[in-house]
């Protein structure tokens, strides 16, 4: 396959200057305008026709395109977000969320992962995403913060169980879903993040859309226009994060996506450059925008190669303190009652995002650098039982992490931290962690990641059918239907 850049890309793109002029309701969705011209370097800065490049780009992006590391990581990004989905399936959250949306269904359409009801699926992506975001424990683009599988998984398992499609190709729309949300991520971030956004529903709706549309077969005029809805439905504000409100943020923007790429497939249309428009997206909402991070290095540069698996349940940024918590505490042994103190050096944004000093319930405790550090001190873990209203209360945790104190040192960079832990005999003890457990440079193994999955699946699926449903995640590929990997992770099915 030619790479596609800026220059191939135009090429084979539908729009020129002179097209823009047509009104947009007599475009048919199939017709080819005239070729543009090739755009100047300048032109990738200013972002001219960035939607179209991008819609260009996934609509002829083939499945033999993308290299074996790629897919590795797209089927990893696949286990480990059916992993959490089928763990946070129960949660109160889910389950007040059923209770909200139930009379309002439409046809049983697609299945609910780890639970038995069946669903329409707008409603299926939307709950879905709901849950395998609950107990923030999904997949992390650490370049941009954004949890990429939450709104592109949701929204095209749901769409594989109505359109049965095989696994090659969900797989390709996963990983182009990826890539277009994390893509367009980096073109804002960390300004966008910064004012307020969060940035996994803001871009994760183009994800979604785009992953679904590739599998609806949108021509490309259809993936700009399902693009431009997506624009049109930034959902999720960083104020709701330690509410359920943080997990609707990615369910939201899996149903939306859907919804662009569902009304597109029809001729609903929008603006030609809603990314890129002086009153589009990327203007509208932050206040940096770097279009070249969108356009250039499409085919040959994948950022979703770079995507992360969590080892722990709770924010990114608290990683590297739970690394070196749980590392000293099993080098030493170490019981809560020989700790005097415990002294922190983090980037500024651990206390902005983390800083919950009293939290009271589980999901203040998953913002809670304070709770985090004392619960993997005295448990040697973080998973989701570690961030339970019971655990965040416990007497025992709520003593140790009074003694932990964090200093904010713009020295430390965001995937660092630098402990010391002061014992009531006079030792301090010390830790540097430069790259946490499940970063890139430290990636979680597949088996590490088949622990977490079985771990999350416990009490909700029979050990066999968890084994069955690992399996069947890895086969992808091979799968004639995608489909399937819903119906394996419903409940009763064994």
């Amino acid at each position: 396959m030619i790479p596609f850049n800026r220059r191939t890309l135009l090429k084979l793109s539908a729009v020129a200057s002179a097209a823009a002029a047509v009104p947009r309701f007599s475009l048919a969705a199939n017709a080819v305008p005239a070729a543009p011209a090739v755009a100047s370097p300048s032109a990738a800065r200013e972002g001219e026709d960035t939607t179209r490049i991008l819609a260009a780009y996934l609509v002829k992006a083939r499945y033999d395109d993308l290299p074996a590391k790629v897919r590795k990581e797209g089927i990893r990004t696949l286990l480990n977000w059916v992993g959490v989905a089928v763990g946070g399936s129960h949660h109160e959250t889910v389950v007040r969320a059923l209770r909200a949306l139930q009379p309002f269904f439409g046809p049983e359409q697609a299945g609910l992962l780890g639970r038995t009801e069946r669903l329409d699926i707008m409603n299926a992506a939307f709950l879905n995403g709901v849950a395998s975001h609950i107990f923030d424990y999904d997949d992390t683009h650490l370049k941009t913060i954004i949890h990429p599988a939450g709104p592109v998984v949701s929204a095209i398992l749901a769409l594989a169980e109505y359109r049965p499609v095989t696994g090659a190709d969900f797989l390709n729309a996963l990983v182009l879903g990826v890539e277009t949300e994390c893509r367009i991520g980096n073109a804002v971030y960390p300004n966008h993040y910064d004012v307020g956004w969060h940035i996994t529903g803001t871009a994760g709706v183009f994800g979604a859309a785009a992953a679904a549309g590739k599998l609806l077969g949108l021509s490309e005029q259809q993936m700009v226009w399902a693009l431009g809805l997506a624009a049109s439905q930034p959902v999720g504000l960083r104020e709701s994060f330690g509410s359920m409100n943080k997990s609707f943020n990615p369910g939201r923007a899996a149903s939306n996506g859907l919804f662009a790429a569902l009304l597109a497939g029809q001729d609903f249309t929008s603006s030609q450059g809603m990314l890129e428009a002086k009153r589009g997206w990327a203007h509208t909402i932050s206040t940096k925008q770097d279009f070249a991070q969108i356009t250039e290095g499409l085919g040959t540069r994948y950022e979703a190669a770079l995507n992360t698996y969590k080892p722990f349940a709770c924010g990114i940024v608290i990683h590297p303190a739970l690394d070196a918590a749980i590392q000293l505490r099993n080098q030493y042994q170490l019981k809560p009652e020989q700790i005097a103190e415990v002294r922190l050096r983090v980037h500024p944004l651990v206390l902005e995002l983390t800083g919950k000093q009293t939290p009271t319930t589980g999901l203040e405790g998953k913002f809670s650098i304070y709770h985090s550090v004392a619960i993997a001190l005295i448990q040697g873990a973080a998973g989701e039982r570690q961030y339970s209203d019971q655990a965040v209360q416990d007497p025992a945790v709520v003593a140790l992490r009074g003694k932990v104190m964090a200093t904010v040192d713009p020295e430390i960079k965001p995937q660092q931290v630098d402990m010391i832990v002061v014992l009531k005999d006079g030792r301090e003890l010390h830790k540097y962690i430069e790259h946490a457990i499940g970063s890139v440079e430290v990636p979680m193994t597949d088996e590490q990641l088949e622990a977490k999955f079985r771990d999350l699946a416990e009490g909700i699926l029979p050990a066999k059918q968890t084994s069955a449903l690992i399996d069947t995640c890895w086969k992808v590929e091979q799968l004639a239907d995608a489909g399937q990997i819903a119906r394996a992770a419903r409940q009763g099915t064994v």
